[in-house]
């Protein structure tokens, strides 16, 4: 966190964080711009942006048509010249059509000018299941962007460290897409200061010591995950849970080192199997860490299908009794 004399807190959801640390910035910088669907006198589908538009007028809170590649292409434009935008796409599996611009565009801008132009701008998007949407809306892609060259991808878990990476990528000289847990956008409520302060990107917080097994998990998927550790404690298995906040640049050096220091390892997310970013981290583990290790690492992910709809969704989502199940098979091997 950077230093700074706090004046006091306030008692937030994560989405009011994403609120206030918006605020913050806009405040503090004004080139920040936001940007996208219903943003503006609506507040955003999920009240993310609600008070901005009042606060900051028309000019610097945008309303857009419902055109994705519109919006990333608008404000690519605006950061390669001079300005700081922030463009929600209103559900993460709306934000294919913009694909190309984020991959084509804002990510190769600085090396395609040869550092004459950069991108400084930060792409919003809810994501992930849980919440009862319809198709479309309960997409978990992240992998998708951390694929891609240029571009930084960050996911925090809580209120706190959601303002803190909010204004650290806002900040930020590159390209970033910040995805926002919708499923605990107000799930739960945590202290985060009124002044305005950074968590840094690229490093990855560990919120539960232990020295049976490593856990590597992200968003909403660490908070069953720290329920499952907790339940394990009864039965003596002591697990480390690692938040990784940022998943592009990766924090590796905290996955190797408390991976050396338990041998064992299980990744969680709700993401597809297949692609997903369970296999780069064991990959990790393998090359850098092969000699500590003492069991496979569990991948507890989502299935290999099509998001489901109501009826299905709780089981398609990883939950406590399946990651305790991931957790138990990595210390019980062999």
């Amino acid at each position: 966190m950077s230093s700074q004399q706090q004046t006091g807190t306030q008692n937030l959801t994560l989405v009011q964080a994403v609120r206030d640390g918006l605020y913050g910035e806009m405040e503090r910088d004004d080139d920040v711009i936001v940007l996208g669907e219903d943003v503006g006198r609506n507040g955003g589908v999920f009240r993310a942006t609600q008070g901005l538009y009042e606060e900051f007028g028309d000019q610097r809170v945008i309303d857009t048509p419902l055109a994705e590649s519109g919006i990333v292409g608008s404000a690519i434009g605006m950061a390669a010249y001079g300005l700081r935008p922030v463009p929600e796409i209103q559900f993460m599996g709306f934000i294919y059509p913009a694909f190309d611009q984020i991959v084509s565009h804002a990510a190769r801008l600085r090396t395609r000018s040869r550092g004459r132009f950069s991108a400084p701008m930060v792409i919003r998007a809810p994501y992930g299941g849980g919440i009862r949407a319809p198709e479309h809306h309960s997409e978990s892609k992240e992998a998708f962007f951390v694929h891609e060259p240029g571009l930084k991808v960050v996911i925090p878990s809580t209120p706190y460290d959601t303002k803190g990476l909010l204004a650290s990528a806002i900040r930020d000289p590159d390209p970033v897409v910040f995805l926002e847990p919708k499923l605990i956008y107000r799930a739960f409520r945590e202290e985060v200061p009124d002044d305005s302060y950074t968590v840094p990107l690229g490093e990855a917080a560990v919120r539960r010591e232990g020295a049976d097994v490593s856990v590597f998990t992200w968003g909403a998927m660490v908070r069953p995950t720290m329920e499952a550790a907790a339940e394990l404690a009864e039965e003596g298995i002591d697990a480390e849970v690692v938040d990784l906040r940022t998943l592009s640049p990766m924090d590796e050096e905290a996955i190797v080192e408390s991976f050396k220091k338990t041998g064992r390892a299980a990744v969680v997310h709700e993401a597809p199997k297949t692609g997903g970013l369970a296999g780069e981290i064991t990959a990790t583990i393998q090359e850098e860490a092969l000699p500590y290790q003492e069991a496979p690492v569990e991948r507890v992910t989502g299935f290999d299908a099509p998001f489901p709809l109501y009826a299905l969704e709780d089981y398609c989502l990883p939950e406590p009794e399946r990651i305790k199940d991931g957790i138990r098979n990595a210390v019980e091997y062999p």
